[in-house]
């Protein structure tokens, strides 16, 4: 009986023993160990840069300043290429905006083209000694692959107004206005007839107020809006001669409308004549300050008349 009894005990205890290492060999998988399991889990939770969010200027195509860098997309986000500048550059001169989008106007970015104005120091002296930086644009016509930088001016004084476009694939223009001090300051229009590689200064249009807008509707023919600080009528400049000279176009408002249409868009090509609309200014209070004058030039933009009251969303 007591043999019997010592034989169960044996079995049980080797049951017990068996038992223990066959739950602890399955409880962890071959290969592995509890230290390099915790490794792993610590480097998975390492957190990754948020994806870029593109600013879209096109289906398609568009921009992003995060990361402290301009970057390009024409792949709705998927793909970006990173241009070649520094971020601040974009922004030098009077500006105060909060640099998460680029200036309006201070670009261009197309399926034909991507241009950057920007400004750096300048080590030429042509003027203005300290006083001032080159204006340059970085351009490039293959989508981001690679990229030119051209030098619109050695130096300019601190940037307020700035404006750049392409009417074809040659011809283009810059518009910038600087060195403002109340309500006066400089303007300048370069010009480029080899898609952006050199250019060349206009005669300056002899007007020191402040720089509304600007633009060219052909090779020829420009424009030069000004008055921003409480306009009463519109002061609008034109250049037949690709800006070798300037004059003031003759606008003719109607009385109904004196001191409510005071500020003038860039002028458009419309069928066979040039419009423009005229806007209210920043004050304007006509029908909720929104309506615009739209007017007529058969002349190049020599002469304005009245045509029709715009709504807002006519105009966009």
């Amino acid at each position: 009986m007591k043999k019997i009894m010592i034989a169960a005990f044996v079995v049980i205890l080797i049951g017990v023993v068996t038992g223990t290492f066959y739950f602890e060999s399955a409880s962890t998988p071959p290969g592995t160990n509890r230290p390099t399991e915790y490794s792993g889990t610590q480097e998975s939770g390492q957190s990754q840069p948020d994806p870029l969010q593109p600013i879209y200027v096109q289906e398609m195509i568009g921009y992003s300043l995060q990361r402290n860098q301009l970057q390009i997309t024409y792949s709705n986000g998927n793909e970006w290429t990173e241009v070649p500048i520094e971020k601040g550059t974009l922004f030098e001169g009077e500006y105060s905006g909060n640099e998460q989008e680029l200036i309006q106007n201070s670009f261009i970015l197309t399926p034909e083209r991507a241009a950057f104005l920007y400004a750096d120091d300048s080590s030429t002296d042509s003027g203005y000694g300290a006083y001032g930086k080159s204006i340059k644009l970085i351009y490039s016509l293959d989508k981001g692959k690679t990229w030119e930088d051209a030098v619109i001016t050695e130096q300019y004084p601190p940037l307020r107004f700035r404006k750049v476009e392409f009417t074809n694939k040659t011809f283009g223009y810059v518009i910038v206005s600087g060195d403002r001090t109340m309500s006066q300051e400089w303007t300048t229009v370069y010009l480029t007839d080899d898609g952006g590689r050199t250019w060349r200064e206009t005669a300056h249009p002899g007007v020191t107020r402040l720089l509304y807008n600007g633009g060219f509707v052909d090779e020829q023919t420009g424009f030069l809006s000004f008055g921003i600080l409480n306009p009463e009528e519109p002061d609008l400049h034109v250049t037949l001669d690709r800006g070798n000279s300037w004059s003031k176009a003759k606008i003719e408002i109607p009385e109904t409308y004196h001191k409510i249409f005071v500020t003038a868009e860039v002028p458009f090509k419309e069928e066979d004549h040039l419009a423009v609309y005229l806007n209210q200014g920043p004050n304007g209070d006509y029908k909720g300050g929104g309506i615009k004058g739209k007017f007529l030039s058969s002349d190049s933009g020599l002469t304005w008349t009245f045509s029709e009251e715009v709504q807002p969303d006519e105009t966009n």
